[in-house]
């Protein structure tokens, strides 16, 4: 209940029992349920108008002597207040009132056929918990899926890019066919599976409900996606005329999508979570991700210094101190955004 609470989910009871008896179950659930003329009964809802009602359950917690027919009232009386609603149930009688329900949660233990059948979701276990557990799980979900796209849309920026600007600004090619084969053999375990092992965010329960009509990648988030692959270019395309100043066409182009490439892993972790810092992330466990991360670096080592895949990349070896600035211009393209995130967290902290 505190869970829900913290969430911005309330929970209303609705029973067919006396009053007192609901009473001292809400409060042993602590349910938040308050003096005995705050709970509505069966017998006072017979007798007001649907307006009445939707009013009335503005504050109610508990509903006790519900008749079965009443608890479609009920659902209906939420959803008309613009609530989103999500109904247990197990009996036959159940069956309308789930059915009416954004989400009708049916007990697969002991519920019957009929109410299964008319429900959304069924727990295996009966157990109120697993609603909860759901609940933060669809809220990981819901986050990693962002986090994912956010990333895509970032990363596609520089590497687009990359690949026209060279050639519209009369330079040497810096990305061929290759280079852009090699970017997407990261880009693809980072969508697929890094973003989908994320753990939830620590306030993942602590924040109210989205609202339904939000789209999953859009507005803000969409702006700042383009932000931020945009930062990466503009940095990889100063590092690329950069080293043309001094270095060899192919060093500077290893120079280059040295750059690009150690910005493609700040992105990854500069994306995983919406308000901590990245190095906060680094803290965070994901397997999956240093593995991606360890054959990333690994494979550019090759690819780098191994004469063979140097040729075939276009590349010249970079000194360790050439390595080093690229390297740390990548991680610097995501400096600006790391700022954002950080007035973020400043502002909740106040608010709180």
């Amino acid at each position: 209940m505190a869970q829900c609470r913290t969430a911005g989910i309330r929970v209303i009871m609705i029973t067919g029992d006396y009053p007192a008896t609901a009473l001292a179950i809400a409060g042993q659930a602590q349910l938040g349920a308050g003096e005995m003329g705050q709970i509505l009964t069966g017998d006072a809802m017979a007798v007001m108008s649907d307006a009445e009602l939707q009013a009335r359950m503005n504050t109610v917690s508990v509903c006790a002597r519900i008749a079965p027919e009443q608890k479609l009232r009920i659902v209906q009386a939420l959803k008309a207040n613009g609530e989103i609603v999500a109904m247990t149930g197990d009996g036959v009688n159940d069956a309308p009132a789930l059915k009416a329900a954004h989400v009708g949660v049916a007990m697969g233990g002991r519920g019957t056929d009929v109410a299964r059948e008319a429900s959304s979701l069924v727990l295996l276990d009966d157990n109120f918990a697993s609603i909860v557990r759901a609940v933060r799980l669809g809220r990981r979900i819901f986050d990693n899926l962002r986090k994912s796209m956010s990333y895509i849309l970032a990363v596609h920026v520089p590497i687009a890019g990359a690949a026209l600007l060279p050639v519209l600004l009369g330079w040497p090619v810096l990305l061929f066919p290759l280079h852009i084969a090699f970017l997407e053999l990261v880009i693809d375990p980072a969508c697929s599976m890094v973003f989908e092992n994320e753990p939830s965010e620590l306030d993942v329960m602590q924040r109210a409900p989205r609202d339904v009509n939000t789209p999953l990648f859009g507005g803000m988030t969409l702006v700042l996606a383009l932000l931020q692959g945009l930062g990466v270019l503009v940095v990889v395309m100063g590092a690329y005329a950069w080293g043309t100043t001094w270095l060899t066409e192919t060093a500077a182009r290893a120079f280059a999508f040295t750059t690009l490439v150690s910005a493609n892993l700040a992105l990854i972790f500069s994306n995983r979570s919406r308000t901590g810092s990245l190095l906060a992330s680094l803290r965070v466990p994901n397997r999956t991700l240093w593995i991606v991360i360890g054959v990333t670096l690994g494979v550019l080592g090759l690819v780098l210094y191994l004469p063979w895949l140097t040729r075939l990349f276009f590349f010249a070896p970079l000194s360790a101190p050439d390595l080093l600035t690229a390297s740390a211009l990548g991680l610097l393209s995501v400096f600006w955004f790391e700022t954002i995130k950080l007035s973020r967290r400043l502002s909740q902290r106040r608010s709180r």
